[in-house]
Parts: C-alpha cells; structure tokens; sequence
C-alpha cells in the first residue's frame, strides 16, 4: 500500500508518494490540493494512508475532503506521537517543517548528535541528540527574505538577488548589499554550526530546503545533503502513527 505525504508550507505546497517506505515521486504545486488529490488518487489507487503538514492554516473543508477520500488520515499537530523525544518547551508553537525534519533527519541515522539546516524561506537550525531527542534550536531570515527586507523597508535600496560565485568588494550599492547579506549569512551559518559543535564534536551536519544548493557551497565539507528529509520525516510520523493503531 501507499502513504500520501501532503506538506504545505510558506511559499509551495509538496506532495509525495511512499510506497514501502521508499519515495516514489515528490513534487511542489501552486494548485488548489483538492484538484492534485483527485488527480493522485486516479494515478495511485494504492493509496491508503495520508498524513497532512502545515505551517499554515488551512480549511475544515479540505481535511474532511482528504478524510473522506482516503482510509487513514493524519494530521500533525503538537499531539500527534513522534518515534523521538520532543524537549521543545512550547511544542505548541514548534514548526510542523521543523520536526518532521527532525524526526526524518533522527530515521537516518539514530542515536547520533545532529543538526539539520533547513534552508527555506525562513533559516531553520533545529539540534537531536544520540538519545533521539529533539532539543530545538535556531530561526533567522531566509536568504531573499534578506535581500527583500532591505528593499522594502529602505526608500532608495534595490532589490537583488543572490549571485555565485560573490565578489563582495562592497564598492558600490549592489556588491555592498550582495556583500553584506551573503558574507553575513555565510557568518551566521558557520557560527551557529560551531556553536552545536561546541557541545558535541561528534556532530553529523545535515542540509535541506528550498535554497539547498547555495548553501551546499558555503558549508562544502563534512555536510550530508538531504533534499526530501521533511517529506521522510513526515512518512515515519506516518507510520508511526500506523503502527499505534494497530496495537
């Protein structure tokens, strides 16, 4: 049987379909998700259970649509059971994005200090221990949502894009903002990474999100490059859930 993984986050919505724990197909919309599902369910028959991420609101209508549709259905919410410890003090304000990642990033490789950077609209820094506890972590501006804030809370400043490979001779308004937010973000990165390194040197590095090949750059060495680690995290959830049912 199938699993249907719907996430929706700030600027797109993904779906993927799991069939044995292995993603078959992923892929982003801009489509109303009552039209997709109708086109997935045509497409995949095997569907079966479908868990549904959001870290925005989303109407009553659509999970009745999606419960009426198919078996088993999942919302993530701060209740829903995780196969990991979750230590966040206001689980109710936890990012459905981020702990899925986590839990996704924990599937991996268990029992060992991670930290995934989840590069996306927003920057995401969310730290599992090797007891496969969740501890939390960091959020900072995303890499345009930099370039954007700049232009639009300034009269007279552009508004630019990232560029590689950077130049950053600060000689002029462009390379200045380029320069500035692109050196800057590459600081922040490196920092907060040695910050977790600091209370754990045996610290596995992992890498995922929207802007996931700038970043690949910066980082270079000793990183793991995830692209789908959300959408796994939310399939383990999933099945996690699966498995509770049946007991």
């Amino acid at each position: 049987m199938n699993n249907l993984v719907i996430d929706i986050g700030n600027t797109r919505t993904k779906f993927a379909i799991f069939k044995n724990n292995k993603l078959v197909v992923s892929f982003p919309t801009s489509e109303a998700v009552p039209d997709v599902l109708k086109e997935l369910k045509t497409d995949y028959p095997e569907i079966s259970a479908v868990i549904l991420s959001s870290v925005r609101d989303y109407s009553n209508k659509l999970i009745k649509q999606i419960k009426k549709e198919f078996q088993t259905v999942i919302e993530l919410t701060d209740k829903t059971a995780l196969p990991l410890k979750n230590c966040y003090e206001t689980p109710t304000t936890l990012g459905k994005d981020r702990i899925a990642a986590a839990v996704g990033a924990n599937n991996l490789y268990p029992n060992q200090n991670l930290l995934i950077i989840d590069a996306g609209t927003a920057i995401t820094y969310d730290y599992v221990n090797n007891n496969n506890e969740y501890e939390g972590g960091f959020i900072t501006p995303g890499l345009n949502m930099r370039f954007r804030a700049l232009h639009e809370f300034t009269d007279k400043l552009p508004l630019l894009k990232s560029h590689a490979p950077l130049i950053p001779e600060g000689k002029n308004t462009t390379s200045s903002i380029s320069g500035g937010i692109q050196l800057g973000i590459e600081g922040e990165v490196i920092r907060i990474t040695d910050h977790f390194k600091e209370k754990n040197t045996q610290l596995k590095v992992i890498l995922t999100g929207g802007d996931i090949n700038y970043f690949e750059k910066l980082l270079k060495n000793h990183i793991f490059v995830s692209p789908e680690i959300t959408l796994l995290g939310l399939n383990v959830i999933l099945e996690f859930s699966k498995d509770k049912m049946n007991k």
